[in-house]
Order: C-alpha cells, then sequence, then structure tokens
C-alpha cells in the first residue's frame, strides 16, 4: 500500500480497525472544516428588505482586519443578533477526513457549570485536516515536488499518507498547523472504523512536538526515520 520512501513504510500497521466510538488520538473521522484564509470575511448587515421584518436582512461580505477592524453593527437582526465586541465571521467548509489530535481533556460537572453560559464548558476535542493531494478533474492538487518532500518528512507540519477510506483522490497531505477544535457531538462529526497503530500514533506525537517545540525528540525513532528518508 505505501512506497518504501515515505515514514509510513518503517511499521508495520499504519492504519488498523477499531469499532469503538472513542476520542482517542489517531482516531479517524468525518466532519466540516473550514478553509482557513489568510484574510477572515465577516458579514456586514446594510438594511432590511421590509423595515418592520426582523427576521431578514441584506448583508454585504468583507474582509475583516484585527488591526482595524469595522464598529460592530447596529441594524438588529432577529435571527443574527449582534454583540459588542463580536462579529459574524464567514468561511468556506467541507467534510473532510480528520484525526483526532486530543480528546479535549475531562468533562466539567455540572455542579459547576450550572447557571453559566453553555460556551465555557461545551466539550470539543482537537482534530487535523486531510487534504487531497491528487491532481483530478476540477481539483489543482497539490504539487509533485512538494508531495516528494512532504513524504520524506521534511516539514513539521504536514504529513502525507493514503487514508482506508474512500475518498476522491488516492493521496493525502495531513495539516498538523491546521489543528482545530470541533464539537464533541454526534451532529459534529461522523465515524469511521479506522485508527492510527500505537506505534503510528507514538511517531505521530514525536512529529507533533517538533512542531510546537520546534526540535524532534533525540532518543525518539522519528528523527532517525526522516534523517534517513532525506538521503534517499
Amino acid at each position: 500500500m505505501y512506497p518504501e520512501i515515505c515514514l509510513q513504510s518503517f511499521v508495520d500497521n499504519w492504519w488498523i480497525e477499531n469499532e469503538n466510538r472513542d476520542y482517542r488520538i489517531g482516531r479517524l473521522l468525518w466532519a466540516f472544516i473550514p478553509h482557513i484564509d489568510q484574510v477572515p470575511a465577516t458579514l456586514t448587515p446594510e438594511g432590511r428588505k421590509e423595515p418592520t421584518n426582523h427576521n431578514t436582512a441584506k448583508y454585504r461580505i468583507e474582509p475583516l482586519r484585527a488591526n482595524n477592524p469595522s464598529k460592530t453593527p447596529l441594524l438588529p437582526v432577529a435571527a443574527l443578533p449582534s454583540y459588542p465586541g463580536e462579529f459574524r465571521v464567514v468561511y468556506r467548509a467541507k467534510k473532510r477526513p480528520v484525526l483526532v489530535i486530543s480528546s479535549g481533556g475531562v468533562d466539567i460537572p455540572k455542579t459547576l457549570r450550572q447557571g453559566f453560559p453553555k460556551w465555557q464548558t461545551s466539550p470539543t476535542i482537537l482534530v487535523a485536516p486531510f487534504y487531497g493531494a491528487d491532481k483530478i478533474g476540477y481539483r489543482a492538487g497539490w504539487p509533485q515536488k512538494l508531495i516528494d518532500r512532504i513524504q520524506r518528512c521534511e516539514y513539521p507540519q504536514y504529513l502525507w499518507d493514503k487514508l482506508p477510506i474512500h475518498t476522491e483522490t488516492e493521496e493525502s497531505i495531513l495539516r498538523l498547523d491546521q489543528i482545530q477544535p470541533i464539537g464533541k457531538h454526534h451532529f459534529s462529526l461522523d465515524w469511521t472504523k479506522h485508527r492510527l497503530s500505537d506505534k503510528a500514533i507514538t511517531l505521530l506525537q514525536e512529529q507533533i512536538t517538533w512542531l510546537l517545540w520546534e526540535g524532534l525528540p533525540e532518543d525518539g525513532d522519528f528523527l532517525e526515520i526522516r534523517e534517513l528518508l532525506l538521503t534517499l
């Protein structure tokens, strides 16, 4: 399944089947993930179609700049209420394979959160999204020279892989620099029966350490494998 020049070729079983519906690191899921644009966009109300109807409004989409944000909209719209200092941010999103990076910590007892906003303690998990690497039809794909370097583990933020589930492309790129939260709720995700093996998880954790602290563990296997791949 895997070529010799990649991290997976050094592991007997990279993916394994597991029917448990848990959120442990290495679990493969499906979720709607936003495209992270360099400049976010915001919805700004321009007016209502009917002056007395508070449920509909006309909006425009414009850049949201951190150093010079627009003023908080004052036009009241019942369906999209405005709060001081808050904006409606707009992203494109797509259902993608995602890899669980963290189960999100420990659930907070109801006695400690009762009477306070739900967002303070609503459980989430951390996931990293996979992107299809192949050029197929309308898909631009990833540059082959970049894919070759990612296969050799040259960059801490990327991991090349072939997923054990049906996707639009044969090859995928995991973006660890896009680790993000999603709700720990059955509406937020779809399950698969696959997760990384224990050995694969160990290598993944070493790569995450490299990304977050800009250094690979010298006593780990990832560093040795990477150095070998870069010589091939």
